[in-house]
């Protein structure tokens, strides 16, 4: 959900939802609200007044909108909550004495109360206030005012009360926890399935801009929803008939009987903000439009009607919206025919897409529960749907087809949370876009998108395929198989040529295929014919029966080290002569297995079938092996995610972000264009976060150059010198660099060489002792605009862009996060200790990962760190170089309540 920086400080407006769905939108208080402000106080109850003044005074109405609407001042902060241009709730806070610490004070519209207007003004005024270094809000309130007692208390944050007579005083720190966040979370996935009512559960449907004549798009979606057999109350509109389709139609919205629920929108774009004033006005909640070409003042004003009048948005260009309930059937696309009902959600922004997966979910038998085509994304997301499908007691299996991300850190909680529920499966397209970030060091050129992607698909637990096809095969196994405990793979075939295909494609997908127990060889020779070769593959010949076939499998299910069995068969003349049906010996009774069975058969014509078994499951049938043994290293994958614990962001000793912060601050205001950090500064910074560093000293002169390198001498007494200048970034590749020094007369030498070299440029020297051997690795953070900080680990050295060898994951770092990074590098093995070399400092090397996380996440000026290399041995992990580049960017809190405003 985009919002500009200003948007992080209750500086611009920012629209958001209630409990019920409603939009409103939160604002900062101007001398122009007084009046609206003051009336908001009239308006109230004595009872309410008495509790919010403490006592019953009108004067006290006009001294409180006096106080917010009085000029800006150091400490204060107001905002207010409106819809439809009207006041409804007010929210401020004022620091005192102690500048991390402020007053709180909350009112609410009478008749609005437990609509959850408060909490939400109450969320944005904490992430303003912690953007401010305000650290705790206290609140003075009359102990029987239950309503903002609860308030307090149901925030998710710890809340501490003194009572004194009849007031009570509380105490909230601003501490953002995972509590709290899950709270917010919590609110704001009952606001959003709520405010989704209209649009995929409508009593009552409208189409502007069906034609009375075939060929509109307008008309193909009026004749979807009546053909579908819609069950509500459907019209149209066009000013010209009184008929389309049979469906009875109106000129114009307002001239409606009733008033539609949603609207879909297919008129020409120049009319299109036109159309969603019009509705909004008449009380619509809700619209789809299917419209493609608006230009961006035509977008704008359609987002702007959207938001002023509380309508969710589908759209535009897009292909429309499907929910199959049976009490629903809602088809508003122009899809070539009706998706089968069932039990799979999607979510895609290619209209292409969209029909490629509702004709092979409904081919599959899987069907479809509800599909939104996101087309342009101006506002509902692949994030609100999967909140949808969480809650709508109907949906199994999500797919998703995103482009595009609006907040890619909520919809990774999102993901984590519904992921853990259900398979989230996606097709990661765009995985060859060049856009690699314009930026100089090792970090930045190896931070690819791809890489970012794939770094939140794996946090999240989401099933990333490469292909349309890829996607359905997968959700062929997911959907009808039981998850394997693992990746071992017992294969088992009529043919063995088709088995050594299939062993092949195992092993490329990075499954196992374990070698039998002699007891379970013994069990496998007593069932299949004479001739059969008990490996695995287990070649059963061509004489194999659909009896010993069926038995065979079934022993195989119930052995100890494997997690699934594939059975790749071809057709034959033995089967054929002999009646028997080898296929069939799979779906019989015990249809329904406690362990994944897949099917690949050579001659079939789809890429993946699912076959019925007798007792009323379904077994996948595949063409290619490979497609087979993809499906089940997902699924294997998946049962890894969902075994072990959800990981935690660990507590991180000798942390000073505020001295950080302080850093970051001073620097930006000597260089508010931002760049890179001198050495010192750099060093200042690490340090801040506990990153260990080797000894070094600045130097700019020959002289002491020397005396630094006296004080630093390393192993045998000998130095290494750097040549700095700004903006120095890769200094081997400068030849900036001056190893193995020994003695004076050689760092006098090295010293000279750079002024020669780089006169004019160069302002200094870093010399530091020669560092002892051990594993050279590389450890960076890139602040990508749209996903956050990534984090990126792996082999450093001058190789590391060649070698490439390097793994990536969204900040902040959990501990399982932490130890994916460790061991997904192929350079893994040497840090684990390999060919008689003692393992490197591990624990240490996690601290310096965690901590590197801890400062791009409360940094979000850290546009940059690149440290290259980081010397890792059994004693110790130390960085040997480190480069930082700032830039004046303000906090951004990503998981704030507010819905996006456009692509």
């Amino acid at each position: 959900m985009t919002m500009t920086t200003d948007d992080e400080h209750g500086r611009s407006p920012a629209h958001a939802l209630l409990a019920d769905g409603t939009t409103v939108c939160i604002r900062p208080v101007v001398p122009a609200d007084h009046d609206q402000l003051e009336g908001l106080y009239d308006e109230m109850s004595p009872e309410n007044l008495r509790l919010r003044f403490f006592a019953a005074s009108r004067r006290s109405a006009t001294m409180a909108a006096d106080r917010a609407c009085a000029p800006a001042r150091p400490g204060y902060r107001a905002l207010l909550a409106e819809t439809q241009g009207q006041v409804i709730g007010l929210a401020e806070y004022e620091t005192g004495d102690e500048a991390d610490s402020a007053e709180i004070s909350i009112a609410v519209a009478d008749g609005l109360h437990h609509r959850g207007v408060g909490t939400l003004l109450v969320e944005h005024l904490v992430s303003a206030a912690r953007s401010e270094g305000v650290t705790t809000f206290t609140a003075d309130a009359l102990s029987d005012n239950h309503e903002v007692l609860r308030l307090f208390s149901d925030l998710g944050l710890r809340v501490a009360r003194r009572f004194d007579g009849p007031e009570v005083r509380c105490t909230v720190p601003l501490d953002e926890d995972d509590a709290y966040l899950s709270a917010v979370e919590a609110r704001g996935r009952r606001a959003d399935v709520a405010s989704l009512q209209p649009l995929l559960r409508p009593h009552v449907v409208a189409v502007v801009g069906a034609g009375r004549k075939p060929g509109s798009v307008g008309r193909a979606i009026l004749h979807h929803l009546h053909s579908g057999g819609f069950t509500r109350r459907l019209f149209a509109v066009n000013p010209s008939a009184t008929s389309i389709l049979g469906i009875p139609c109106h000129p114009s919205v307002t001239a409606l009987p009733r008033t539609p629920d949603l609207v879909v929108v297919a008129v020409p774009a120049p009319a299109v903000p036109a159309t969603a004033e019009e509705c909004g006005k008449a009380g619509v909640r809700a619209l789809l439009v299917v419209t493609a070409g608006l230009d961006s003042d035509q977008a704008q004003a359609l987002l702007s009607a959207c938001r002023t009048h509380g309508m969710r948005l589908v759209g535009p260009n897009c292909l429309g919206i499907t929910n199959t309930e049976p009490d629903l059937r809602l088809d508003a696309t122009f899809a070539a025919g009706h998706p089968h009902p069932g039990t799979a959600g999607v979510a895609v922004q290619s209209g292409g897409i969209g029909i490629a997966l509702l004709d092979g979910l409904s081919r599959l038998g899987i069907g479809v529960s509800s599909f939104v085509s996101l087309g342009d994304k101006y506002d509902v997301s692949g994030n609100d749907m999967l909140q949808w499908w969480e809650s709508d007691g109907r949906t199994d299996l999500a797919l998703l087809h995103l482009e595009s991300f609006g907040n890619p850190r909520a919809f990774s909680r999102t993901a984590r949370r519904v992921t853990r529920r259900m398979p989230v499966l996606t097709v990661d397209a765009g995985r060859t876009d060049a856009g690699r970030r314009a930026a100089a060091s090792h970090t930045a050129a190896a931070a690819t998108r791809t890489m970012t992607r794939q770094a939140l698909f794996t946090q999240a637990g989401i099933t990333a395929t490469r292909s349309v096809g890829e996607l359905l095969e997968t959700a062929a196994l997911l959907h009808s198989q039981p998850l394997p405990e693992g990746s071992r793979v017992a294969i088992v075939t009529n043919a063995g040529g088709a088995g050594v295909l299939a062993a092949d494609a195992c092993a490329e997908a990075g499954l196992a295929l374990p070698a039998f127990t002699p007891s379970t060889v013994d069990d496998l020779l007593d069932v299949l014919p004479a001739g059969a070769a008990i490996g695995n593959p287990v070649d059963a010949t061509a004489a194999v029966t659909e009896e010993q076939l069926g038995t065979c499998v079934d022993r195989l299910m119930q052995c100890t080290g494997i997690d699934a069995v594939l059975v790749a068969l071809v057709p034959t003349a033995v089967a054929e002569a002999t009646g028997d049906d080898l296929v069939r010996a799979l779906t019989r009774p015990p249809g329904r297995r406690a362990r994944p069975v897949a099917v690949v058969r050579l001659e079939q014509a789809l890429p993946v079938e699912l076959l019925p078994t007798a007792d009323g499951a379904t077994i996948p049938s595949y063409a290619e092996p490979h497609s087979a043994a993809r499906a089940l290293a997902h699924a294997a994958a998946r049962a890894g995610w969902l075994g072990r614990p959800a990981g935690a962001v660990p507590d991180l000793a000798d942390v000073d972000t505020p001295r950080a912060r302080a850093v970051v601050d001073d620097h930006l205001r000597a260089h508010p264009d931002g760049g890179w950090l001198d050495p010192s500064t750099c060093a200042d910074l690490l340090s801040c976060y506990g990153i260990p560093q080797i000894p070094w000293a600045w130097a700019e002169t020959e002289d002491a150059a020397v005396l630094a390198a006296e004080r630093l001498r390393g192993v045998d007494g000998r130095v290494v010198m750097k040549a700095h200048w700004p903006g120095l970034v890769h200094k081997t590749q400068q030849h900036a660099v001056h190893l193995d020094l020994r003695g004076d007369t050689q760092v006098r030498t090295a010293f000279r060489d750079f002024q020669t070299r780089f006169a004019g440029l160069m302002t200094g020297v870093v010399v530091q002792p020669l560092a002892a051997r051990g594993t050279e690795l590389f450890a960076g953070v890139v602040q990508d605009e749209v996903f956050g900080p990534l984090v990126l680990f792996g082999l450093g050295g001058t190789a590391t862009e060649v070698l490439a060898d390097h793994a990536a994951r969204l900040a902040p770092l959990t501990d399982h996060d932490v130890h994916d990074l460790i061991t997904s590098p192929r350079c893994a093995p040497l840090l684990f200790g390999a060919n008689g070399i003692a393992p490197v400092d591990l624990e240490g090397l996690e601290q310096l990962l965690l901590r590197l996380s801890r400062m791009a996440a409360d940094l979000p000026q850290l546009a940059e760190a690149d440290l290259n290399p980081v010397l890792a041995t059994p004693d110790q992990v130390t960085v040997l170089d480190a480069r930082v580049r700032l830039l004046p960017r303000r906090p951004h809190d990503p998981y704030l309540r507010r819905l996006r405003r456009g692509r």
